[in-house]
């Protein structure tokens, strides 16, 4: 069993996620003519705003888009501005051993922590080099092992699992061959053990609240591009980037919303046929 940190908070429990950065080394990096930095930047300055007492940050994939250490720099020194505790994942667009090795010293790989009575699990996704991810043989015994040893923990009730790669197929086409290949067995471990009450995801760049298998399942949109649901090619949504907030209670239910950058739709490229 991982080694984890024990926090003890306030009920609720303030959950800020924010996922798909996609920094660049260079300040001036664009994805589909938007800059990525500097729309996390107007994400950022929101949460500033609006949130108050965040127990925990969890930051779910595609930190970056080159996955070079110049860009998980401008992430960590743009989040430091949020003065609260971080976890992250990789995505497809990042290096796990990269991130392992900017990390080192800090708390931001820990793969699982205990706030009050909740445990929440992060789990690798990633496949270099591949859009798509694949939870390896060693990641589902690690989440077999975390639900096992939550379910025997008397100050643990319930569990959020993060992840990067949707678990459940998308709504658009194109999105069919791009998300977790193994989501059945993903979902099959999580059957297992009855303190799960939500999963959190990103990688496709939308907002969705749903019921899989008697699991709330939330996906959150980008800090930059978005993505049309229920369409059949690749096509952008005009909505503003945004972040998501859990507010997870002491007797397992979970509040959340997203909140949007306002203002005008930023420009990118609506056109592009893909990325």
């Amino acid at each position: 069993m991982a080694v984890m940190t024990v926090l003890t908070t306030q009920n609720p429990i303030n959950i800020v996620q924010i996922t798909d950065t996609h920094l660049y080394g260079k300040s001036a990096g664009t994805l589909l003519k938007m800059n990525t930095r500097e729309t996390l930047g107007h994400v950022l300055n929101l949460v500033i705003e609006d949130e108050s007492d965040i127990d925990l940050v969890l930051a779910t994939g595609d930190i970056t888009q080159d996955a070079s250490d110049e860009a998980y720099n401008n992430f960590l020194e743009a989040i430091s501005n949020l003065d609260a505790p971080f976890r992250w994942i990789p995505g497809n667009h990042d290096n796990a051993a990269v991130m392992d090795r900017i990390a080192e010293g800090t708390d931001a790989g820990e793969k699982v922590v205990q706030i009050n009575n909740w445990n929440i699990i992060l789990l690798d996704t990633s496949i270099l080099g591949q859009v798509h991810g694949k939870l390896s043989a060693t990641e589902l015994e690690f989440l077999e092992s975390s639900l096992q040893a939550a379910d025997i923990d008397a100050s643990i009730d319930h569990c959020l699992v993060c992840l990067h790669h949707n678990p459940v197929p998308g709504s658009a086409g194109w999105m069919k061959d791009i998300g977790l290949q193994n989501g059945p067995k993903f979902f099959e471990v999580v059957k297992k053990f009855e303190k799960v009450r939500c999963v959190l995801y990103g990688h496709i760049h939308q907002e969705l609240d749903f019921i899989h298998q008697d699991v709330r399942c939330l996906c959150s949109p980008s800090t930059c591009i978005q993505f049309k649901p229920k369409v059949m090619n690749f096509s952008l949504d005009k909505v503003n980037p945004g972040y998501r907030t859990l507010k997870l209670f002491a007797d397992g239910k979970v509040e959340s919303k997203v909140v949007r950058v306002p203002g005008s739709t930023f420009e990118a490229d609506y056109n592009s046929p893909g990325y």
